[in-house]
């Protein structure tokens, strides 16, 4: 089969298309005929190489999968050879404390796919059963693929672990990117006032019409300060951060007494100080998220089926400009999803 891969790790330059072999049907799996397949920052961090993650090399990366189940393993019941699905790329063992309890991304053999076994950047895929989410017939194959990884992480960062609230501000940093354009639609469906930060003025536009009551250009001062003006003093009662390093500061800053600090990212570097006493005299909380269970993915990807949040496409390229694809993710020309078609 065709697909997109790397031999070694490196920059967008060790991105290649040509023949991988075929995925087989084991008990329990399916193979997805792949329609769309969207990128995330993560494939730009997998393709790096990231510490302590032993990869099979040549690795076919893309965590966001829609298509056609094309062939159906042992035991697998309810589906049927073209039933159209999307994949939910959180791979869980099922056995563990954490899965017993449904905290399927807190599970002790957690996996997240195109990142530790191989992806759906290529024309086939093979995928659990408990994987597959049913799409309905006129639902957008691209669309789809632009869902589920940052959905469902915005989704369980904003109700499981910020607890946001109907009336409460909430502030969201890298507003342009995929996890972030989802979490200001997600924040507005909620009922939250949505403050949100960016750079540029065409993505400080383009946030703002995704719903977001105030943005901020961060390429034009310190946001911390326009953060407390506009609440009047009060500050954001959530505070949603996938930037890190960079951010960090005036993140935790911008917290309301009894604010909720989110973090789901660390894109500009994983070291940052928090300031204690600061921290217990605001009595603030700071908490990490990754990914969902999966009774939280089907909840959001739910209300993305039916029209409730809608998933931001930037590009739709063919699988071959997967280097292409790379070097514009890298470099941050993309205003949410790429999207790769097979």
């Amino acid at each position: 089969m065709h697909a997109a891969f790397f031999r070694r790790h490196g920059g967008p330059e060790v991105m290649e298309t040509g023949e991988a072999p075929e995925p087989v049907a084991a008990a329990g799996t399916v193979i997805v005929s792949v329609k769309a397949v969207a990128l995330n920052h993560l494939d730009l961090w997998v393709r790096r190489g990231l510490p302590g993650l032993s990869l099979t090399l040549p690795h076919i990366g893309g965590s966001d999968v829609a298509g056609v189940i094309d062939e159906i393993g042992a035991g697998v019941e309810g589906w049927t050879e073209g039933d159209r699905v999307v994949v939910n790329p959180a791979l869980w063992c099922g056995a563990c404390e954490w899965c017993a309890r449904g905290e399927h991304p807190l599970c002790l053999e957690f996996k997240i796919l195109g990142e530790h076994v191989p992806g759906g950047a290529a024309e086939r895929v093979r995928v659990a059963e408990r994987n597959l989410y049913r799409i309905p017939d006129d639902f957008d194959f691209r669309v789809a693929a632009a869902a589920p990884l940052v959905f469902q992480t915005a989704w369980r960062a904003l109700t499981t672990r910020a607890r946001l609230k109907e009336g409460e501000t909430v502030l969201i940093t890298g507003a342009s990117g995929g996890v972030s354009t989802a979490a200001v639609q997600i924040a507005c469906l909620l009922g939250g006032r949505v403050l949100a930060v960016t750079s540029g003025t065409e993505n400080v536009r383009r946030v703002r019409e995704l719903g977001a009551d105030e943005v901020f250009d961060r390429l034009e001062g310190d946001f911390a300060a326009r953060v407390r003006d506009v609440t009047a003093g009060h500050g954001a009662d959530v505070v949603l951060d996938s930037v890190g390093e960079a951010t960090w500061d005036s993140c935790v800053r911008s917290l309301s007494r009894l604010g909720r600090l989110v973090t789901y990212g660390a894109t500009t570097g994983p070291r940052a100080a928090l300031e204690i006493r600061h921290t217990f005299w605001k009595q603030i909380s700071v908490a990490g998220s990754t990914m969902a269970s999966k009774a939280e993915f089907e909840t959001v990807m739910a209300h993305v089926a039916a029209g409730d949040l809608n998933p931001v496409i930037d590009q739709v390229l063919p699988l071959d400009a997967i280097r292409e694809a790379h070097e514009a993710l890298e470099q941050g020309r993309c205003f949410g999803k790429l999207v790769l078609e097979p």
